[in-house]
């Protein structure tokens, strides 16, 4: 909005409004305001949370030191969805595609995270969704992205070959172009792209969403992982550093640093009342949401790969449920104390500050890790 109404508008009236041109100064606007947006409206959210008696409700197999958290406000995401949706309409060019989707991964993955939610406040219990009811509607939220990427593709605004640490060369197609060229093979080709879609969008969404465990845990790894595609967005749309990089450039993809920009300053406002003993929890309206924007800006810039090590600690956290299950279910043992992973160190004697603080410094590494390798190829 402000792009179009200074720059595009104004602009040659008043030169000094040139500045709006460069996604670097709107990246830092929107940053910014989404970073105050949720300090001015945290307390007001919490305070109505309270008055709606949208509290917490702790699950009984869990750890018992968390009982006392039970009650504390939930559904804070709403507010971390608010204070990134208005600052990208505020500073990003809204005639770019790219935005858009981004604003479509993280709302649509929200308001399923809003109806769990809601749901379990009105049974009173620590119960939302069946498993199942959850799944389909995420699956549904990836397809429905998947749909506008191919619909882009189809207009040659949308590249389907990804970008693979380590190797320069190699960019495998997710249409498998290169490898099926007969008409027969088309199905399976869509088929493949389809798949790749949901195992990325929904395992991104569902690991942050079981991350979110400890006062803090999740919104201080979120700040991570948005910062480090904030950069890559960046080097993704840049002509010069795309091409120095030997990345498969996406035109216009710098909008997204807008997008990115105002996720990383969201979550540190929304830090500043989850941090431990947190005020608020972001519930899955939140988790979800934010898990399916991290995973829509990595199809949309062709990082799906890297997304492993930029979110690693989230990643970490969904492998550490998916071992516990399967062990129990095949060989009756369970492999660790409790799951997710932060809780088998609580269950090892770990204060839960210095778990928090410990993955906090583990996600660091990984994503300055998966930064590094964009030059080492």
């Amino acid at each position: 909005m402000l792009y179009w109404l200074l720059f595009e508008t104004l602009y040659p009236a008043f030169s000094p409004f040139r500045v709006f041109q460069y996604s670097t100064f709107r990246t830092a606007g929107a940053t910014i305001t989404a970073l105050l947006l949720s300090i001015v409206l945290g307390p007001w959210l919490i305070n109505k949370l309270r008055e709606m008696s949208v509290g917490q409700y702790i699950r009984e197999e869990g750890p018992k030191s968390h009982a006392k958290k039970a009650g504390t406000p939930t559904m804070g995401g709403v507010l971390i969805i608010i204070a990134i949706v208005v600052p990208t309409l505020l500073w990003a060019n809204l005639r770019n595609p790219y935005v858009w989707l981004a604003m479509l991964g993280l709302v649509s993955f929200g308001a399923i995270g809003f109806y769990d939610d809601y749901t379990k406040v009105k049974r009173m219990r620590n119960l939302g969704l069946t498993a199942r009811r959850k799944f389909g509607l995420q699956v549904l939220a990836a397809l429905l992205i998947g749909l506008f990427l191919l619909y882009l593709h189809s207009r040659g605004q949308y590249a389907t070959a990804m970008n693979v640490p380590f190797f320069k060369q190699f960019k495998p197609d997710l249409l498998i172009d290169s490898l099926l060229r007969e008409t027969y093979t088309y199905p399976f080709a869509f088929v493949f792209f389809f798949g790749f879609m949901i195992l990325v969008l929904v395992g991104s969404s569902n690991a942050v969403n079981l991350t979110d465990g400890l006062d803090g845990l999740a919104i201080g790894l979120m700040i991570i992982a948005a910062g480090a595609m904030t950069a890559l967005c960046y080097v993704t749309g840049h002509a010069e550093l795309a091409r120095y990089l030997d990345l498969a450039r996406l035109p216009g993809a710098n909008e997204l640093t807008i997008f990115c920009g105002a996720m990383t300053g969201a979550s540190l406002g929304f830090l500043w009342y989850n941090s431990h003993p947190a005020e608020v929890f972001m519930g899955d309206v939140g988790a979800l949401g934010l898990g399916g924007a991290m995973g829509t800006v990595a199809v949309l810039i062709k990082q799906e790969i890297l997304l492993l090590f930029i979110g690693g600690v989230y990643v970490i956290e969904l492998l550490s449920v998916a071992i516990q299950v399967g062990s129990f279910k095949l060989r009756g043992k369970r492999v660790f104390k409790m799951a997710p992973l932060h809780h088998h160190f609580e269950a090892l004697g770990w204060d839960e500050a210095k778990v928090i603080t410990r993955f906090w410094i583990a996600g660091l590494v990984m994503a300055l890790f998966a930064l590094s390798t964009l030059k080492l190829r």
